[in-house]
């Protein structure tokens, strides 16, 4: 296979954008409805294969010998990418089994695959200015709204089209600095996470009833741990005919992107202040707003910060079946997590009163944890270890842990459910022993 060169492809993703940027301003100056995504995909095929004969024809009348098929269809591919894609990133993005990239300037690219390997990867820009033009078109196109990245924005989290989580970072390291997470399983159900040793049979039953009972449950973990994806697994438990909203930094959940499973959804997305610093929409302020369009459920895809208070509200309000994630390093750890959120919050509610909201709002704590190969057979496994239920507070948060793991590995019932009959009218049959 001839390596593609990347200056070239660059040329030629230039030539294009200049001609497909030309067909707009002409059917705009002709009153013609503008293309929509997938139009302008095509039109860009025709344009590029253009361009790739016009070069064809030009090396022959230089006397130079033209590319061959196979080599013109990756160079096709390649412009491709770079105009609609992420540029010399998609190879990997269109890989099953890589599931982290981790970049330290334009050279130094580190995958991690799904079996556990880490390897060194090819570079995927010239130079790092290269690779802070790519993440900029990236952070114009993928949100809800454009997302700058430079100087003044040295940050920058988003969705990629696939699904997977990038974040970026400029002028806080020597060298332009981003990470990108995969999301290799969008639609994904309880069943599947069962399958893949996720979940034990019981848990995911247990997990599967406590959402059909409108349980308010929090997701704990580590970084890269499997919250998001545990968590999309546990909203395909929810009927569809109920109106969801979802609540996000930077959209990944995507509810919305499968009407069979969730006809009703609204996907809020915080939006960052502009270059003068004017028209920022926390994520305290989606979830407030969320509440006045008649959710059945709201779900926050990550609390990181004051809509913590917000939140908790909410479930103790009437909306039951509220779902969240969070990062912790146990079950146990979440309840101080959420108390250190809310001291910050522009509410800055003391601990005692924080306490006293999440026993009110919170039925059960679920924390997974990501182990490594040596401990799964060489392949990198998350599991569920720990199911904690909230029963009460009494100056701190009581808490049972209901479902624990044993000293061999397995994952059992351990305490007595205090809320079983409102499970059990929901399908739930426990097997009737505690570990």
């Amino acid at each position: 296979m001839t390596a593609v060169d990347h200056s070239l492809v660059k040329r030629f993703r230039q030539e294009a954008g200049d001609r497909i940027a030309e067909q707009r301003r002409l059917d705009q100056v002709n009153g013609v409805t503008p293309m929509s995504t997938e139009d302008e995909r095509q039109y860009a095929r025709a344009v590029i294969a253009q361009i790739l004969e016009e070069y064809a024809r030009s090396e022959i009348n230089a006397g130079r010998t033209p590319l061959d098929a196979e080599t013109e269809e990756q160079y096709a591919a390649a412009v491709h990418a770079a105009l609609f894609g992420v540029g010399r990133l998609q190879p990997l993005l269109d890989d099953p089994e890589v599931e982290n990239i981790d970049i330290n300037g334009c050279d130094q690219v580190f995958v991690g695959y799904s079996d556990g390997r880490e390897e060194r990867g090819e570079p995927v820009a010239e130079t790092d200015e290269e690779l802070i033009e790519l993440i900029q078109v990236l952070g114009a196109y993928s949100g809800l709204s454009s997302r700058p990245f430079d100087s003044a924005n040295p940050q920058l989290d988003l969705r990629l089209p696939d699904g997977s989580r990038l974040s970026a970072v400029m002028d806080v390291a020597r060298r332009p600095a981003l990470s990108i997470r995969r999301a290799r399983m969008g639609k994904v159900f309880i069943s599947d996470l069962v399958g893949n040793g996720t979940l034990t049979p019981e848990l995911g039953h247990f997990l599967a009833c406590a959402v059909r009972a409108r349980k308010n449950i929090m997701i704990a973990g580590a970084t890269n741990a499997g919250k998001t994806t545990l968590l999309r697994a546990l909203a395909n438990e929810i009927p569809p005919h109920e109106r969801l909203i979802t609540v996000e930094r930077a959209l990944e959940l995507g509810l919305d992107t499968f009407p069979d499973l969730h006809p009703n959804v609204v996907a809020f997305e915080e939006r960052l202040p502009n270059s003068e610093g004017q028209g920022a929409i926390s994520m305290a302020e989606l979830v407030r707003r969320s509440l006045r369009m008649n959710p059945s459920r709201v779900i926050v895809g990550e609390v990181l910060g004051d809509e913590i208070v917000t939140m908790l509200n909410a479930m103790s309000q009437g909306n039951d079946g509220s779902l969240s994630t969070i990062h912790a390093n146990s079950s146990s750890e979440v309840f101080n997590r959420i108390s250190t959120y809310a001291l910050q919050a522009t509410e800055r509610l003391p601990i005692e009163a924080s306490q006293m909201l999440i026993a009110g709002a919170v039925n059960f704590v679920v924390f997974i944890q990501r182990r490594n190969g040596f401990q799964s057979g060489g392949r990198l496994q998350r599991m569920v270890t720990s199911v904690r239920e909230v029963n009460g507070v009494d100056g701190r948060v009581l808490s049972s842990e209901v479902f624990a793991e044993t000293s061999d590995g397995r994952v059992i019932p351990h305490a007595p459910i205090a809320c079983l009959e409102d499970l059990m009218a929901h399908g739930y049959r426990p097997s009737g022993t505690w570990g």
